[in-house]
This record gives structure tokens, sequence and C-alpha cells, in this order.
């Protein structure tokens, strides 16, 4: 290898660590839980996880896994369209549209490649995309992916901001088809798509609208089946995409769900599905158990629900300020990127994992710790957890 090639990224990494922005990985030697077992500093409380169900380690779904791996194997050595789709694949698909509320639904090896499949495959020149500002990284390489492949326009519109989007949407009356690209719930913010709004706008101006509910399946709505649930609007989305890697089990995984043409079209043209290995038979069933388990216990939503609306409400009683919201992403702003990283280093040596987050990430001034609240947390859990953000933050003289 270049000597030369390794010097160079030897100092990017340094500059990485001067800047403040390098990431340490923490290895963990349990399962993913509201607590878990660290390497090097035992049982600590975990914020920053996005198992919000708390089903990583639901006994059900990891029976299912391991009956999966008996039955199935450990891979399907192929792509779906040579020898690589299962049975197990097609129930799975079935009950994730059901869950979403569409026709259909395809799953992918990661919501990655489910997002970035999407325009790329079913647009062309003569198209546009639309992205909102904040939207999630897949979205935005998602885009840029169709504008080289495909040559596809590109336009962001300001986020949530409904008259740039309307003008952005007149300005491409001439395209054959308008594609409105949203996060349902924005990750960095914890704040929620205005979802009728943008249903409305697209019929109007006559867009596909996508939402990418990565981290409101599961979270959102009264029996968790997402941003369109949330505003009773089951079934009038056009695409939605998701994650089985989050409140889902959280092992891995993507879709695509829609109508069922749009499937058909995916599984004969999206490249994601052409030359990827499918989806691990034993992800599939731990991910259908999931969906299955979350159908028949409705309460999990309401937990998390509960879970959030506490710890946000106790940290504002200690005199933070958490962004408002009803997720269970909950940022707690502190401004300086120092005190951000300076505080969830400290919250660690506390026994609670939650990341700092400050700009490039964010905007300046707006650093942040982001805390992600499970419905597996009990009281005691968040009591603790906000019994050491007291005592950091007043060491910080944050509060």
């Amino acid at each position: 290898m270049s000597t030369a090639f390794d010097a160079r990224l030897e100092g990017e990494l340094e500059q990485f660590i001067r800047d403040g922005v390098y990431k340490r990985l923490n290895y963990l030697d349990s399962p993913q839980g509201p607590r878990v077992r660290m390497e090097g500093r035992g049982d600590i409380i975990i914020l920053s996880s996005n198992n919000y169900l708390g089903l990583s380690a639901q006994p059900e779904v990891i029976a299912a896994g391991k009956a999966g791996l008996d039955r199935w194997g450990a891979g399907t050595a192929s792509v779906r369209f040579i020898c690589g789709t299962f049975t197990v694949h097609r129930a799975l698909e079935a009950a994730l549209a059901r869950l979403v509320g569409t026709s259909a639904s395809l799953s992918f090896v990661s919501a990655w490649n489910a997002n970035e499949a999407v325009p790329a495959t079913v647009l062309g020149e003569q198209d546009v995309v639309i992205s909102d500002q904040l939207n999630h990284a897949s979205i935005i390489d998602a885009a840029r992916l169709a504008k080289a492949i495909v040559k596809c326009q590109t336009a962001v519109y300001r986020h949530a901001d409904l008259s740039d989007l309307a003008q952005k949407l007149v300005a491409a009356r001439d395209r054959r088809h308008r594609m409105v690209i949203t996060d349902g719930v924005f990750s960095m913010e914890g704040s929620i798509a205005p979802l009728p709004d943008l249903v409305e706008l697209c019929r109007r101006h006559d867009a596909v609208l996508v939402v990418d509910d990565s981290h409101a399946t599961g979270v959102l709505g009264a029996n968790g089946r997402g941003t369109a649930e949330h505003y009773g609007l089951l079934g009038e989305v056009d695409i939605i995409t998701s994650t089985l890697g989050k409140a889902l089990g959280g092992a891995a995984g993507g879709f695509v769900a829609g109508s069922a043409a749009l499937c058909d079209y995916l599984t004969q043209r999206a490249r994601p599905q052409l030359f990827s290995n499918a989806l691990p038979p034993t992800v599939a069933a731990s991910a259908l158990a999931s969906v299955e388990y979350l159908e028949a216990h409705p309460e999990r939503v309401r937990m998390l629900r509960d879970n959030a609306a506490y710890f946000r409400d106790r940290l504002l009683e200690l005199g933070f300020r958490p962004l408002p919201g009803e997720t269970p992403i909950i940022p707690v702003i502190l401004g300086e990127t120092a005190d951000a990283i300076r505080m969830s280093d400290m919250l660690l040596t506390e026994g609670v994992f939650v990341t700092g987050f400050g700009f490039p990430v964010v905007p300046q001034g707006q650093a942040r710790v982001r805390c992600q609240i499970s419905a597996g947390h009990t009281r005691e859990d968040l009591d603790e957890a906000l019994a050491a953000f007291q005592k950091v933050g007043r060491a910080l003289k944050l509060i």
C-alpha cells in the first residue's frame, strides 16, 4: 500500500481528533437493551440506541431468529432473482405491508439500500426529486445517485417549509414525475414531518410522496404503524421506506412499501436488489416476529410514549432545554460543541451512555446530547439517568 496514501489518512485522522469529531467506539458485551454491559465500564444505561420498543432482546424475537437459522440457514448465498428468495421473505413482506398500510412491500439488506433504490430505479431524466433540507444522508445520496445515473433533476426545499416546496413543485410542473421525499421523524431533531400538508400539496401538484419512516415505524401512531397512522392517514402515502434495524428488533435490513406495481418494478430493476444477496433468513425471521409482536402488544407503543414524556418533563424541571416534541428522540440543546462532547464523556463516567453532537453535524450554536428513550426503560433506569444529568449539568454549570 502507498505510504503517501496512509500518511494522508493518518494526518486527516489526527485532524479529526484535534477538531473534536473523532468517533471512539464503545464495545458492548451483552444484548442491546436499556442496560448493557460495556467493555471496561460494566453496567451502563443506554440512552443512545434505536431500540425503541426494546425488542432486540425480546425472547420471542430471538427464538424466531434461532428457528430461522435452523430452517433456512445462515444466509441466502444469492441475490433474489437467481435463487436467494425464501418463503420467509414473502411472509415478512406481507407483514410489513400490512403494518404500514400499503398493498405490497419489498425487503432490502438495509434501509440505506431501500432509499437509494427508489429514485434511481423509477425516475429518469424527464423527472425531478425534491428533498427536505434535513433529510437523512441516505436520502441525500439517493438523490445524488439518481442525478448521476439517470440524469434526474434534483432540488432541496427548506426544512418543513411548505411554501418553499410549493414553489419548487410549480417550477417543476413541466417534469413528467415530481417526487417529494421527506423523513417521517427527523433523527437529529425528533420532529415529525407535516404529513397532512405534504399529502395535500403533493396531490394538488400531482407529485409522488415518499416518506422515510425509519424513526417512526413502531414508534408513532396508536399501534406503532408510523407517521401516517399518527396523522390518521394510513394508506394515503404513495411510498414508504423504513428499517428493520430500529424499533423492529434492531437487527438489520430495510424495506420499500407501496403499490404492487412499484414493488414488482423494483424487483425487476433496482440495482441494490439485483446485485446484492438477499436479507439473511434468520434476520427476516426475527423481523417478522417483531412485527407480529408489535401487532399483538400495542401497549409497548404506549409505554414508549409515556417514558419519553416522563423523561422530557423531568429534564425541563432540572433546567435543561430539550427540544419540544412527541417522539422518543429528545435532543438536549447545550450550545457549544465542547460542552456536548464533555457532557457525553462525563455522563458515561456516571454510567449513562448518550452521544454528543456538534458542528458540522448540527448548526453552529446548536450542539446537543441526543437522548433516545425505549419502552424497555424502567422508571428506575430513567430516574438514575436523570440524576446523572443533574450531577453533570451542575458540574458544567449548564443548569
